[in-house]
């Protein structure tokens, strides 16, 4: 599909510096623009590459002084940055537009799905389920008996969600995710194997939720696993059983969450962080990247880093003494050396 620059503008309220029917149909970096491509510049790191891209549009600050001639046509808008983040929005809204049944695609007949609801080939809707309008369940993916999908949902290709889960609206499951996977209850017997404990409960996804690939939730062992509101988990995350998750919390990729931890609102945590099970972390707790928070954090707002973890600031001063030990063992060995020597004298 093709926009002309007059179209573009009149959707961005911008104004027109060029040739206004010049067409565009891709969005590329200013640096890799190429004809046929629409750019943006908003920092003035890049501004040289205004210069000498081949985009055929570039949507610019109003008040932007050029310092050389431009090939593209260019728009000029209030903020430019948030000018081509509204054209991210369309463009991929288009691009993600499906509708309709595929066939073969599998869905029962208890099954109840609202209007516009698309289901992709060789996916799989079980007894019970309700999906709500504007959802979009792409191919391959299971949808298993009684599970509540709400309304402008969207699960890609190969997502996998158990039995009796509870999905908001406007929630989004990226590829190879699984939502409802048995939490690990295992009871331990004399003679040294395991009983698996039976997880009946479920997993409760709440409204704005959005789930990485190859995330993991696991359902509760009794009563829900729970994701509050707008909560955001990376790609290769793990919840385990019985978690329940604040609000606006953000969790980075390869980080895991042991069972029957609570987590407040908008706590955010680093790429590979550990968090043991039966804690809880206040509102507003940070955790850098590769920490291990064995004990919970009562105040709100506290920075945390290392494993085990403990306090910014205090880490990072630790940090810094850590790698000063050889010089300071150095010193150490000439102190004793002087007080042997001072000893010998007396």
């Amino acid at each position: 599909m093709q926009f002309t620059a007059q179209d573009i503008a009149f959707v961005l309220n911008g104004t027109v510096e060029g040739d206004p029917l010049v067409t565009v149909n891709r969005l590329a970096k200013i640096e890799e623009g190429t004809p046929g491509s629409l750019t943006f510049l908003s920092n003035p790191k890049y501004e040289q590459h205004l210069y000498t891209t081949d985009a055929s549009i570039a949507i610019v600050n109003s008040n932007l002084q050029l310092s050389a001639p431009v090939k593209a046509t260019l728009i000029r808008v209030e903020n430019a940055y948030s000018a081509f983040t509204i054209l991210l929005e369309k463009y991929n809204t288009y691009k993600l537009h499906k509708e309709g049944i595929e066939q073969p695609s599998f869905i029962h007949e208890t099954a109840t799905l609202g209007e516009n609801v698309y289901v992709g080939a060789f996916a799989y809707i079980g007894p019970g389920v309700k999906i709500g309008n504007n959802s979009k369940i792409y191919p391959h993916t299971y949808v298993g008996d009684n599970v509540t999908i709400g309304n402008d949902c969207t699960l890609f290709a190969n997502v996998k969600v158990y039995f009796d889960c509870v999905l908001g609206n406007n929630v989004i499951i990226h590829s190879g995710a699984v939502i409802g996977s048995d939490g690990f209850g295992f009871a331990p017997n004399p003679d040294g194997t395991y009983t698996k404990i039976p997880q009946i409960g479920n997993v409760v996804l709440a409204n704005d939720v959005e789930v990485g690939s190859n995330t993991t939730v696991d359902r509760a062992t009794m009563g829900s696993t729970v994701l509050h509101n707008g909560v955001k988990l990376d790609n290769l995350v793990q919840i385990a059983h019985n978690v329940e998750i604040g609000a606006n919390t953000v969790i980075a990729a390869q980080t895991g969450i042991s069972g029957s931890t609570k987590l407040g609102e908008n706590v955010l945590l680093g790429g590979q962080v550990g968090v043991v099970g039966h804690i809880s972390l206040a509102k507003g707790t940070q955790a850098q990247a590769q920490s291990g928070i064995g004990k919970t954090i009562k105040e709100e707002n506290t920075k945390v880093a290392g494993s085990p973890a403990f306090a910014y600031g205090s880490q990072m001063r630790s940090n810094i003494v850590i790698q000063r030990l050889p010089e300071l063992e150095k010193r150490v060995n000439e102190l004793e050396k002087i007080i042997a020597q001072l000893k010998a004298g007396e």
